[in-house]
């Protein structure tokens, strides 16, 4: 059968796939779109097989809300590079991923890996896009968030998320508090949340740096439990200076607005992975040959 050009038109625009490679597979099944669609969807999953194991340490954090505030999720996805990561179909992938979050509520990363994405398991689309975009990519993590109260929910860029679970309070503190914590990346809300072995490195290391002043025991403990709240100040929310106004910490600011913290969750893009030195020019020629 001959392969006309509008037969080859039909397939890229059902694959998204590229023209010689629709060719080649309408000349290897005589022409049947459907039979060449099936041989691209298997020769796909074996691409991302092959990919699955290099390190994918950039991305985007996305973010979807809905409208009355009340739930929210949040999906970090990973791709090898920022190249791919900033491209229309990983951006639609991401988003589309969460808002299935955000209306499915999945239990696990198994579930996100078969939430239906555009008629297929979520798993299945991360695996053509890999076969299309010649990277790997992984859908790393998420959290989803419900409330009673209000959600603020703040989005960096593409690499940096942040959800605030907030009672009391408005839309406008929810996101002013979102955009805080994307700046200052508090370890928690407050002091009860901080663990008591923690506290007690950190007043080791002062007693040891203390220790040398050759101040009386006295003093020194005083200088100990000065260092020890300087330190709780700066790791937990509400006791940072507050990023719009640093002359109220957070906890003054909630405070007066008759607010309160309940959680919050914040992702950045490839914490935590070990990233690979890399030659630039020749991941951008490994780009270009769509490896």
């Amino acid at each position: 059968m001959a392969i006309t050009a509008s037969l080859v038109k039909e397939l890229r625009e059902r694959t998204g796939s590229g023209m010689m490679e629709c060719k080649k597979a309408l000349v290897e099944t005589d022409g049947d779109i459907e039979a060449a669609i099936e041989q691209m969807r298997k020769s796909g999953l074996a691409k991302a097989d092959k990919k699955a194991g290099r390190v994918a340490a950039e991305g985007q954090v996305t973010i979807a809300i809905s409208d009355d505030r009340k739930n929210a999720a949040m999906v970090e996805i990973n791709s090898e590079t920022d190249f791919v990561s900033k491209g229309d179909d990983f951006a639609g992938f991401a988003q589309n991923v969460a808002e299935k979050i955000l209306a499915d509520d999945p239990a696990d990363m198994d579930a996100v890996n078969a939430l239906d994405v555009d008629g297929e398991p979520a798993d299945d689309r991360r695996k053509a896009l890999v076969a299309k975009l010649g990277e790997n990519i992984q859908i790393r993590r998420f959290v989803r968030m419900a409330t009673s109260g209000v959600i603020g929910a703040y989005r960096h860029g593409e690499r940096i998320g942040v959800l605030v679970e907030l009672e009391g309070g408005n839309e406008e503190l929810a996101r002013d508090l979102a955009m805080h914590v994307a700046a200052t990346k508090p370890s928690c809300v407050d002091e009860s949340q901080v663990d008591e072995a923690t506290v007690e490195k950190e007043r080791e290391i002062f007693r040891a740096q203390a220790a040398e002043s050759g101040k009386p025991p006295e003093i020194v403990e005083k200088m100990i439990d000065g260092r020890i709240r300087k330190f709780l100040a700066e790791i937990t929310l509400v006791g940072q200076p507050f990023v719009k106004d640093p002359d109220q910490t957070v906890g003054q600011l909630l405070k007066k607005e008759g607010a309160k913290v309940v959680r919050f969750e914040r992702m950045e893009v490839g914490e935590g992975i070990e990233k690979e030195e890399g030659d630039f020019a020749a991941e951008v020629m490994a780009q270009v040959k769509g490896s």
